[in-house]
């Protein structure tokens, strides 16, 4: 892949860096404008434009006014569209791929990745939107029919996090379109060059003017409360930190808002005595270091059976020391930069807690000297339950190792938490693994992987993890209402 300044100088020439409202690129009401940086040289890429609150209102006049005509469009001509958009993001990966690591910073291999993963949420919910059926019954007692059908939801607020900027915007644009749903798309500040892209994409394929706007903003609460206020909007959905969803959804509820929260998560990924070491090791490794530690299905705490504890720290030591470190862009990196330097700074806390509280630190423990926000990949082991990096989300290269001595212990370990995101179990016997499973309060466990999210499959979790599923025929139920029509029954007189 061509990655000459040349090229990216043109890859960001050529990406809009304006508002989408009503098919049309615009600036901010305001002028306002930020800028993105990359976090590998802390050098700025582009100046975007900031919505505000008059930029808000203009989006939610043009999504309810298009509300009506999509949402009868027929199902056959929102799939036509999703899938026409599937195709443009394969003939553009490259450019998305370069996109996403320059203002996320992630490997350009992983980069590279997201664009498979994300891509085929458009690819699955154009087969879905073609298959979203009611049905049409008697009732019991044979005096009425029942007409149950599904509609759409109406207009969409949906708000997308920085560590995933192209996944996690299909997963949530893919199913309110095959559904006939309208949106306003609120892309993280730190990374909003990629949606911008997309969204370019997305009007190539067809799509009609109103259906998806997009704000990007660094004054989120400009946008997002003036929206949430108003009446006509019927849905919000968010992927971010269980705080800020919390205050969403709390001004969610004076409009009685159906809501999907993506909220945070504290996996753990358990290791029993059983377990094939090298795939547990491999799996940790995928489960921990993808995107840097920075993804809210981390395995965040990686409990290990005292019995072979020893063992897979060194393995998993061996395989961490020989990760690289540096800028995705360059051939062979592992582990680019954290987002900024609050995320470094945050990490490094964690650290600093666990060691205070008497763990060792088998590998790294520290920020790497810059220019860029770079956290070295670090093994802790001996660590305290009691330590922060146990109890919080955190988001970072940082493998924490604790040791069980029985299935109880680690099912205790395991649910210690607030959040039910993702899990990991390793164990050769499955009866055990399910077991666990049906033990562990959350919405995801992988049994002997360390990677398990698909657009065919619903994701989700439960306790201060979140509300809804995205993904799956769940997916698009979460943008769906259910009418019920009751007919005289011909056969009633």
């Amino acid at each position: 892949m061509d990655v000459s300044p040349q090229r990216l100088d043109a890859l960001l020439t050529e990406t809009p860096t304006g508002l989408f409202l009503d098919g049309q690129w615009r600036q901010a009401s305001s002028g306002a404008r930020f800028a993105v940086k990359n976090p590998a040289t802390e050098e700025t890429l582009a100046s975007v434009a900031s919505a505000g609150a008059a930029d808000a209102r203009a989006a939610m006049d043009a999504a309810a006014s298009a509300q009506d005509s999509w949402g009868r469009t027929p199902s056959r001509r929102r799939a036509e569209i999703l899938r026409r958009g599937f195709d443009l993001v394969q003939d553009h990966a490259e450019q998305l791929a370069l996109l996403m690591t320059l203002e996320m910073g992630k490997p350009l291999v992983q980069s590279q990745g997201e664009v498979v993963y994300g891509g085929e949420f458009l690819r699955w919910f154009s087969e879905e939107a073609v298959r979203d059926h009611g049905r049409y019954s008697d009732t019991p007692e044979g005096t009425l029919r029942m007409l149950v059908t599904r509609k759409p939801v109406g207009p969409c607020l949906l708000i997308t996090p920085w560590n995933f900027p192209l996944a996690m915007a299909t997963r949530k644009v893919a199913p309110a379109l095959a559904a006939g749903c309208t949106m306003i798309l609120k892309p993280a500040a730190l990374t909003p060059l990629t949606m911008l892209y997309l969204t370019a994409l997305l009007v190539e394929a067809g799509l009609p003017a109103g259906v998806l706007n997009v704000l990007p903003t660094d004054t989120p609460a400009a946008v997002s409360e003036p929206l949430l206020a108003d009446p006509r909007l019927r849905k919000i959905s968010f992927t971010g930190s269980t705080a800020v969803g919390k205050h969403l959804m709390r001004q969610a509820t004076e409009n009685v808002l159906r809501t999907s929260m993506e909220l945070g998560g504290n996996g753990p990924l358990i290791v029993f005595e059983d377990a094939d070491l090298d795939k547990a090791v491999a799996g940790a490794l995928a489960a921990k270091m993808r995107n840097m530690g920075e993804a809210c299905t981390a395995a965040n705490r990686i409990l290990v059976h005292e019995s072979v504890a020893e063992e897979f720290t060194a393995k998993l030591a061996q395989r961490m020391s020989a990760l690289k470190v540096g800028s995705g862009l360059e051939e062979g990196v592992d582990v680019g930069p954290l987002i900024d330097a609050k995320a470094c700074a945050s990490v490094a806390e964690l650290v600093e807690d666990a060691v205070h509280r008497g763990a060792e630190v088998v590998l790294g423990g520290g920020v790497v000297e810059g220019p860029g926000h770079f956290f070295a990949p670090t093994l802790l082991r001996n660590v305290s339950p009691d330590s922060r990096v146990v109890k919080e989300e955190i988001f970072g290269p940082v493998a924490p190792v604790l040791t069980f001595g029985s299935e109880d212990e680690a099912v205790a370990m395991a649910n210690a938490t607030e959040y039910g995101l993702a899990s990991y179990v390793f164990t050769e016997n499955i009866s055990r693994g399910l077991r666990i499973g049906d033990r562990i309060d959350f919405g995801l466990l992988g049994l002997n992987v360390g990677v398990i999210s698909n657009a065919a499959a619903p994701f989700g979790g439960v306790k201060q993890s979140g509300l809804g599923r995205e993904g799956g025929a769940e997916g698009l139920a979460e943008y769906t209402s259910t009418q019920y029509i009751g007919i005289e029954s011909p056969w009633s007189g």
